[in-house]
C-alpha cells in the first residue's frame, strides 16, 4: 500500500504517517523499511527528512524535495519558526488550559526527564488546551513552542496527565473497549495516542486526518 501524500508545495511534501512506522533506518539486525526510503521509491526521486515523529505517533510528516528547501526548513526549526499542533488522549480531567514550562534533560535508555531543581536542562514549553472531557480521560490539543525529544509526552506526565498508553513514560498495557467505558473486550488502543494534526512551515500549512484507531476510541468515549 502506498503512503498517503497529504500535499506538495514550496519544495515540501507531506505524507500521512501511520502509527508503528519508523521515519529513518533503525539499528536492528533486520531493520524494517523506513518511511523515507518508501517515499523516495514511491516518488522516484531523492528526498530529505525535515523532521521526525516517534514510531507510534501518527499524523503529518514532512520531507523536502531539494537541498535548498531542506536547509531553509532546518533553519526554521532552529529559529522556532515552525507551528505544530498535536492531539492526544490523556489520563484525568484537564479542566482548563495549561502552560507547561518544564526544562528537560536526557534520561536512561533513550528517555527524557524533567530537570531537577537546580539542574540545568533545555528549556521546553508546551501549551495544552482541553478539547473534550470525559471524566477520567481528556482529549487535548497540544502546541509545543519548543521542539525537544519526547517533549509532549514528558510534559503531560509531569502535569499529571500522561498519555493513556505509553510504554516508555506510562502504562504499557493496551486498553480494551470496556476499560474506556464500552461493553466489549476488544483492544481499542495499543499505542501512544498522539497525533500530529497540523504543521505550518515556510509559508505552507499541512494537516492530517485523524486515524481510525483514535476515531474508534473517541466514539466509545462519546458513547
Amino acid at each position: 500500500m502506498s503512503l498517503v501524500v497529504l500535499g506538495q508545495a514550496g519544495g515540501l511534501v507531506a505524507v500521512l504517517k501511520p502509527p508503528g512506522r519508523v521515519v529513518i533506518p533503525g539499528r536492528g539486525p533486520e531493520p524494517e523499511v523506513p518511511l523515507n526510503a518508501e517515499l523516495q521509491a514511491q516518488l522516484g526521486q531523492r528526498i530529505w527528512v525535515v523532521h521526525r515523529l516517534d514510531r507510534d505517533t501518527s499524523g503529518v510528516l514532512l520531507f523536502a524535495l531539494d537541498e535548498a528547501t531542506h536547509r531553509a526548513a532546518s533553519l526554521a526549526f532552529e529559529h522556532g519558526e515552525v507551528k505544530k499542533r498535536y492531539l492526544a488522549l490523556v489520563e484525568g480531567d484537564v479542566a482548563a488550559p495549561l502552560r507547561l514550562d518544564v526544562a528537560l534533560v536526557p534520561g536512561r535508555k533513550g528517555k527524557v526527564r524533567p530537570a531537577f531543581p537546580g539542574e540545568e536542562g533545555k528549556p521546553a514549553t508546551t501549551l495544552v488546551t482541553p478539547t473534550e472531557r470525559f471524566g477520567r480521560v481528556s482529549w487535548v490539543d497540544c502546541e509545543p513552542l519548543t521542539g525537544r525529544q519526547h517533549q509532549i509526552r514528558v510534559h503531560l506526565k509531569a502535569a499529571g496527565h500522561p498519555l493513556l498508553v505509553d510504554p516508555q513514560y506510562g502504562k504499557k498495557e493496551p486498553l480494551t473497549e470496556s476499560a474506556l467505558g464500552g461493553q466489549g473486550e476488544a483492544v481499542l488502543l495499543d499505542r501512544t495516542p498522539l497525533h500530529a494534526a497540523r504543521i505550518a512551515l515556510l509559508g505552507q500549512v499541512f494537516q492530517a486526518p485523524l486515524p481510525d484507531d483514535l476515531q474508534r476510541v473517541l466514539g466509545v468515549l462519546r458513547g
